[in-house]
């Protein structure tokens, strides 16, 4: 596994990118509402998107359609915009890349549409705090691995489970590389393989389920994943540079 060192100008220049994905962000979570539909959502974060000099990263990637990953309700990651209309009482996943000057960002967020329950609370509240506790865990010279049974551990304190099978990435010159970060533990021993170094950009991504782990694939659309227990799930995400030993947030305004 060869995880690239980024150096200064180069994490400023993931930063920019990153910096237009919080930006389309923040307007698509001000802007988004019930009566809406999946396809207008997309529409809006692709013109938002191209409106701040940066390409849809994801539009044609590994040959998916469109702009934006819009996850509703069930759906975890990869959810296709489609005509269905967003309901008061939903959550929805948005799940966003950018590209400019060769270099990229990723970011996710799920969003209440209106009123919700008090479980979805929970459940959005789960995968945005273990996003938030894992960076401010991470420092020089812990083990990835370490890092994934944190954040796994964590998820279990709240009585949720991860979705298996899907995990964060690196990033950088491509929207995926080296290394992966599950969102669990794989294995017997957590010190054990690659170390955090200063210069690494990742993203980390918890998926949160309520009772079952493993994932189904769409069948129809080949996209979006659900958990096995068919219940709502929830996915944070944020990039991330390691830099004076501690993680740094680029995917923020």
């Amino acid at each position: 596994m060869a995880i690239p060192l980024r150096n200064l100008n180069e994490i400023e220049k993931l930063r920019v990118a990153g910096n237009a994905v919080a930006q389309t962000l923040k307007y698509l979570q001000e802007n988004v509402k019930a009566g809406m539909s999946l396809l207008e959502v997309d529409k809006m974060g692709d013109e938002y998107i191209n409106s701040l000099g940066a390409r849809p990263s994801f539009k044609g990637l590994y040959g998916f359609p469109n702009a934006i990953c819009t996850s509703l309700n069930e759906v975890i990651i990869h959810g296709v915009p489609t005509s269905d209309i967003l309901k008061e009482g939903d959550i929805l996943g948005i799940d966003i890349g950018s590209e400019i000057d060769g270099w990229y960002g990723d970011a996710a967020i799920t969003m209440p549409i209106g009123k919700i329950s008090k479980k979805d609370e929970e459940l959005i509240s789960c995968s945005k705090d273990a996003l938030y506790y894992a960076i401010d865990i991470i420092k020089e010279g812990m083990r990835f691995k370490e890092l994934s049974l944190a954040i796994e551990e964590f998820i279990l304190a709240r009585g949720f489970v991860p979705l298996v099978r899907f995990c964060g990435h690196g990033i950088g010159r491509e929207p995926h590389c080296d290394p992966e970060i599950p969102n669990y533990f794989e294995g017997k021993k957590p010190k054990q393989g690659p170390k955090i170094k200063n210069g690494m950009v990742f993203c980390l991504e918890p998926m949160i389920c309520q009772k079952e782990k493993e994932p189904i694939i769409d069948e129809k659309d080949k996209w979006s994943v659900r958990s096995s227990d068919g219940l709502r799930t929830s996915h944070y995400e944020h990039q991330v540079a390691v830099v004076n030993g501690k993680a740094v947030i680029l995917t923020t305004i």
